[in-house]
């Protein structure tokens, strides 16, 4: 009779066998597989968000848009009060205005002061005819000396009126200067003032949708801090993140499916338009580079690499959420 215990230990080497075999036959199709399908479903639909901020600081009048309303590049968003920058721009145009008119006044005053010179001139010169004329008379007693007296005199006044007719000008010329200076400064507040009153109205930087609207009329805006979100209707993509392995079959251009969360049972076609070139290992520590989060912490897993995908021609009642979840397939 045959041993039962003989007969077990080959029984089981076989069952091992199969077993080994088994699993290595599923290694091996499974590498088969992933050398023709590349799929993830750590990826998820983004977009780009939209930071409103007004240029100046002021008081909200009104709200033009409400949560979740789909706007347009240069729609009305909200309206600041208006009535302290327009004081401000009424103010400019009284410095304005007073500096046109000083200026217009030493503009006169120019004139009359080269029309004095002009005169005074006129009589130096005649004075000096006059003076060399008594000169020589007296020279020859043809003339009293009290004459020449005179024409010496004269000769000093008009040299005197010429000086003060030239301190005129050169007094109404500096003026000119300073007061085309201080008009000039006067036009740039202005036209700052009326930059500041336009920025009352602000408007959208882009065509999106509204999101997470807590503005209120009466709130206050702060320059440059962000107080409106708006999720760009013209930037959406599909960030998936795809192990190292896959990445070097893929290219540029290549297509690409996508399996929408938010839509499921549709796919959509798609195609590569970036492949991240670099990335942070660790959370935090490069703001520039994006960083992906291992799927669990206790085993070593393949870093993964974010892959940029954007559908094409997407239909027109398909609406894309920011942050969802999505899946992708690539056939390498």
């Amino acid at each position: 009779m045959s041993d039962p215990k003989a007969d077990q230990g080959p029984t089981r080497l076989r069952r091992l066998a199969i077993v080994g075999g088994a699993i290595l036959g599923v290694f091996a199709l499974y590498q088969i597989f992933v050398c023709f399908v590349a799929y993830t479903d750590d990826a998820y639909v983004r977009s780009d968000l939209v930071s409103v901020a007004s240029e100046v600081t002021g008081r909200i009048v009104q709200v033009h848009v409400v949560d979740n309303q789909d706007v347009k590049k240069g729609d009305k968003l909200f309206t600041i009060d208006p009535e302290p920058f327009q004081l401000v721009v009424n103010q400019r145009q009284a410095q304005i205005d007073e500096q046109k008119a000083l200026l217009k006044v030493s503009q006169e005053e120019l004139a009359s002061a080269e029309a004095a010179l002009a005169a005074s001139t006129s009589a130096h010169t005649y004075a000096q005819e006059e003076q060399r004329r008594y000169a020589d008379l007296a020279r020859s007693a043809y003339a009293p000396r009290a004459e020449l007296d005179k024409a010496n005199d004269e000769l000093r006044r008009t040299t005197a009126e010429m000086r003060v007719s030239q301190l005129a000008i050169e007094k109404a010329q500096s003026s000119i200067v300073a007061y085309r200076a201080a008009l000039n400064l006067a036009m740039a507040e202005m036209a700052t003032a009326q930059w500041r009153r336009s920025k009352t109205e602000v408007s959208s930087p882009a065509d999106g949708s509204i999101t997470n609207l807590t503005l209120r009329a009466g709130d206050m805006a702060n320059a440059n801090v962000p107080i409106i979100g708006i999720v760009d209707g013209g930037a959406w993509r599909i960030m998936a993140n795809y192990k190292q392995d896959y990445i070097r079959s893929f290219t540029v251009g290549g297509t690409a499916w996508v399996w929408l969360d938010s839509q499921p049972w549709h796919l959509h076609r798609a195609r590569i338009t970036g492949i991240a070139r670099g990335f942070s290992r660790e959370q935090g520590s490069e703001k520039l580079l994006p960083y992906v989060a291992p799927t669990t912490d206790w085993i070593r897993l393949q870093r993964r690499i974010p892959v940029t995908i954007v559908l094409e021609d997407p239909p027109p009642d398909l609406k894309l959420y920011m942050g969802a979840d999505a899946r992708t397939v690539i056939f390498p």
